[in-house]
């Protein structure tokens, strides 16, 4: 009998785990085909002169024991300096939002800042309607608008969620289906802020896992020392190591189907030549609206037009490199140069079109090219093709520069090199067709050797973790002979995925003191 094949569409974090995972428990040999020249998809790390830029930031945490076990068997965490590159640092988590050009907690807490920073009349209207939202609640909630209001009251969400949701998304909250907010924001609420508060101030959790605290809050975090992509980079050195092919520059283009099963893939190459591949099943992490695309004119009317109204946002990110930053670390945590310690910084300014900064010095020492420099990666959402898309690179640049000069944080003469990178289709959206979008799972569904998995391959706003898990369901449901597959669709809607307890890498830390810079 000969082997069968497994066609994986995409080389990103859901991709490369379910080849990971085919070649490590059964004896199907896995061909992923990726349509750019990267590996790691979105989880990739671009390396620009020595300065190394983290596509939206990657926190390497997961509350699951499996993603977490299999990175750390990719790469150890360091104990030693001396250990060589092939290791994950231990990193504090910071991240606070700027607005009013002032810095409050991320998630916002209740301290004296924050009050100080709102001033007391707006702190008591925010305090007064979050009471109101709590004995008042929104029955029915149709959108993300009606989401966060309940949880957090409508003053604060107008002050802290409205414009930055917004500026992320393009549309405004009402516009957008309540389940984002329950898979990116899940049980955070004020009083698990609060909570959360008085048990950090009694005692601190020093293991990885972290595992009774709610993701938003969790205060450190693995990374790869050069970046994501690192670790994704050494995933497809084992993958092929092992008899697994890994294909860049190849896009999908057809699918051929026939009796309820996916029977051949159309693959067009850098040279344009278009081969056909047979397959006895298919991971697809391509975008759904692509897929639906490619199965050509025996798709359903409905499922065709669902797919094809299906919205993406697009994302750029500015490298921007400088002598030093302008704003001043106002916290007692110490870093090299004394720059601020956040890995992001959300920018709430309703007068820039940033959304969000990163500090890529705070993520790992490594990925700056001299220590003595300051390198950032200024974070903007917009869609593929309208002005922001379009805007020539060099005037990106300096559009970008301004801006952190305008809201306080640089010095535009400080600059000393910069690069424009765009990703689309970075972001699966919650509203145009997406509240059918079940017609369209319903009929992907039902053939019998498709699994839909990753972010863009199920049109879901998966962190990477999740990803992972959804490609390693879809395996052990090959492996079970299980046709259902509504196991992997729950991978970031049950709790039983998000809540698992972590037991094999409680104790990495007790031996272990975090490097601080």
């Amino acid at each position: 009998m000969s082997q069968k094949t497994a066609i994986i569409v995409g080389a990103g974090p859901a991709g490369l785990t379910a080849a990971f995972e085919l070649l490590n428990k059964t004896d199907i040999k896995p061909i992923v085909f990726e349509k750019s020249g990267d590996i790691g998809g979105i989880s990739k790390t671009v390396n620009y002169k020595g300065n190394r830029i983290d596509i939206g930031g990657h926190r390497f945490f997961s509350k699951s024991d499996r993603v977490m076990n299999f990175w750390l068997n990719i790469m150890p965490l360091q104990k030693e300096q001396s250990e060589g590159d092939n290791v994950m640092l231990l990193r504090s988590r910071i991240s606070r939002i700027f607005f009013m050009r002032k810095f409050f907690d991320y998630p916002i807490s209740l301290t004296i800042k924050t009050v100080l920073n709102l001033g007391l009349f707006r702190t008591f209207i925010i305090g007064i309607s979050y009471i109101k939202a709590r004995i008042f609640k929104i029955k029915e909630e149709k959108s993300l608008e009606d989401f966060l209001i309940n949880r957090f009251g409508k003053e604060l969400y107008k002050t802290f969620f409205k414009d930055y949701t917004e500026k992320v998304w393009g549309v405004s909250c009402d516009k957008i289906q309540p389940e984002w907010g329950a898979q990116r924001i899940k049980g955070l609420s004020i009083a698990r802020a609060i909570k959360h508060a008085i048990k950090a101030a009694i005692r601190r959790d020093s293991s990885i896992g972290q595992k009774e605290i709610e993701t938003s809050l969790i205060t450190q975090f693995l990374y790869p020392k050069f970046g994501p992509g690192q670790l994704w980079e050494k995933v497809a050195e084992i993958i092929e190591s092992k008899g697994g092919q890994i294909h860049l520059h190849h896009k999908v283009v057809g699918l051929e189907h026939q009796d309820g099963k996916i029977t051949s893939l159309k693959v067009v190459n850098e040279n344009n030549e278009q081969k056909t591949f047979n397959a006895d099943m298919v991971f697809s992490t391509m975008p759904v609206k692509d897929l639906i695309e490619a199965m050509g004119q025996d798709v359903p009317g409905d499922v065709k037009e669902i797919a094809a109204d299906l919205c993406y946002r697009d994302f750029i990110t500015v490298g921007l490199l400088v002598k030093k930053l302008k704003i001043e670390n106002d916290t007692d945590v110490k870093t090299t140069n004394d720059i601020v310690p956040d890995n992001w910084i959300y920018i709430q300014e309703r007068d820039v079109k940033i959304g969000r900064l990163q500090v890529f010095n705070n993520w790992s020492p490594y990925m700056v090219a001299d220590k003595n420099t300051v390198w950032l990666g200024l974070e903007y959402f917009c869609n593929e093709g309208d002005k922001l898309w379009d805007m020539p690179d060099e005037q990106f640049k300096t559009m970008a520069a301004s801006e952190l000069d305008k809201i306080g944080i640089i010095d535009k003469e400080d600059v000393l090199d910069s690069v424009v990178i765009r990703v689309e289709k970075t972001y699966p959206a919650y509203f145009g067709s997406y509240i059918h979008f079940d017609i369209v799972r319903n009929y992907t569904d039902a053939f019998e050797n498709l699994f839909l998995i990753g972010r863009n391959g199920m049109h879901r706003y998966n962190n990477q973790d999740h990803s992972m898990l959804t490609a390693m369901e879809a395996v052990g449901n090959i492996i079970k002979g299980v046709k259902s597959k509504n196991n992997i669709w729950q991978v970031n809607s049950e709790e039983d995925y998000h809540e698992t307890k972590i037991t094999a890498v409680e104790n990495l830390t007790d031996a272990y003191t975090a490097e601080r810079e």
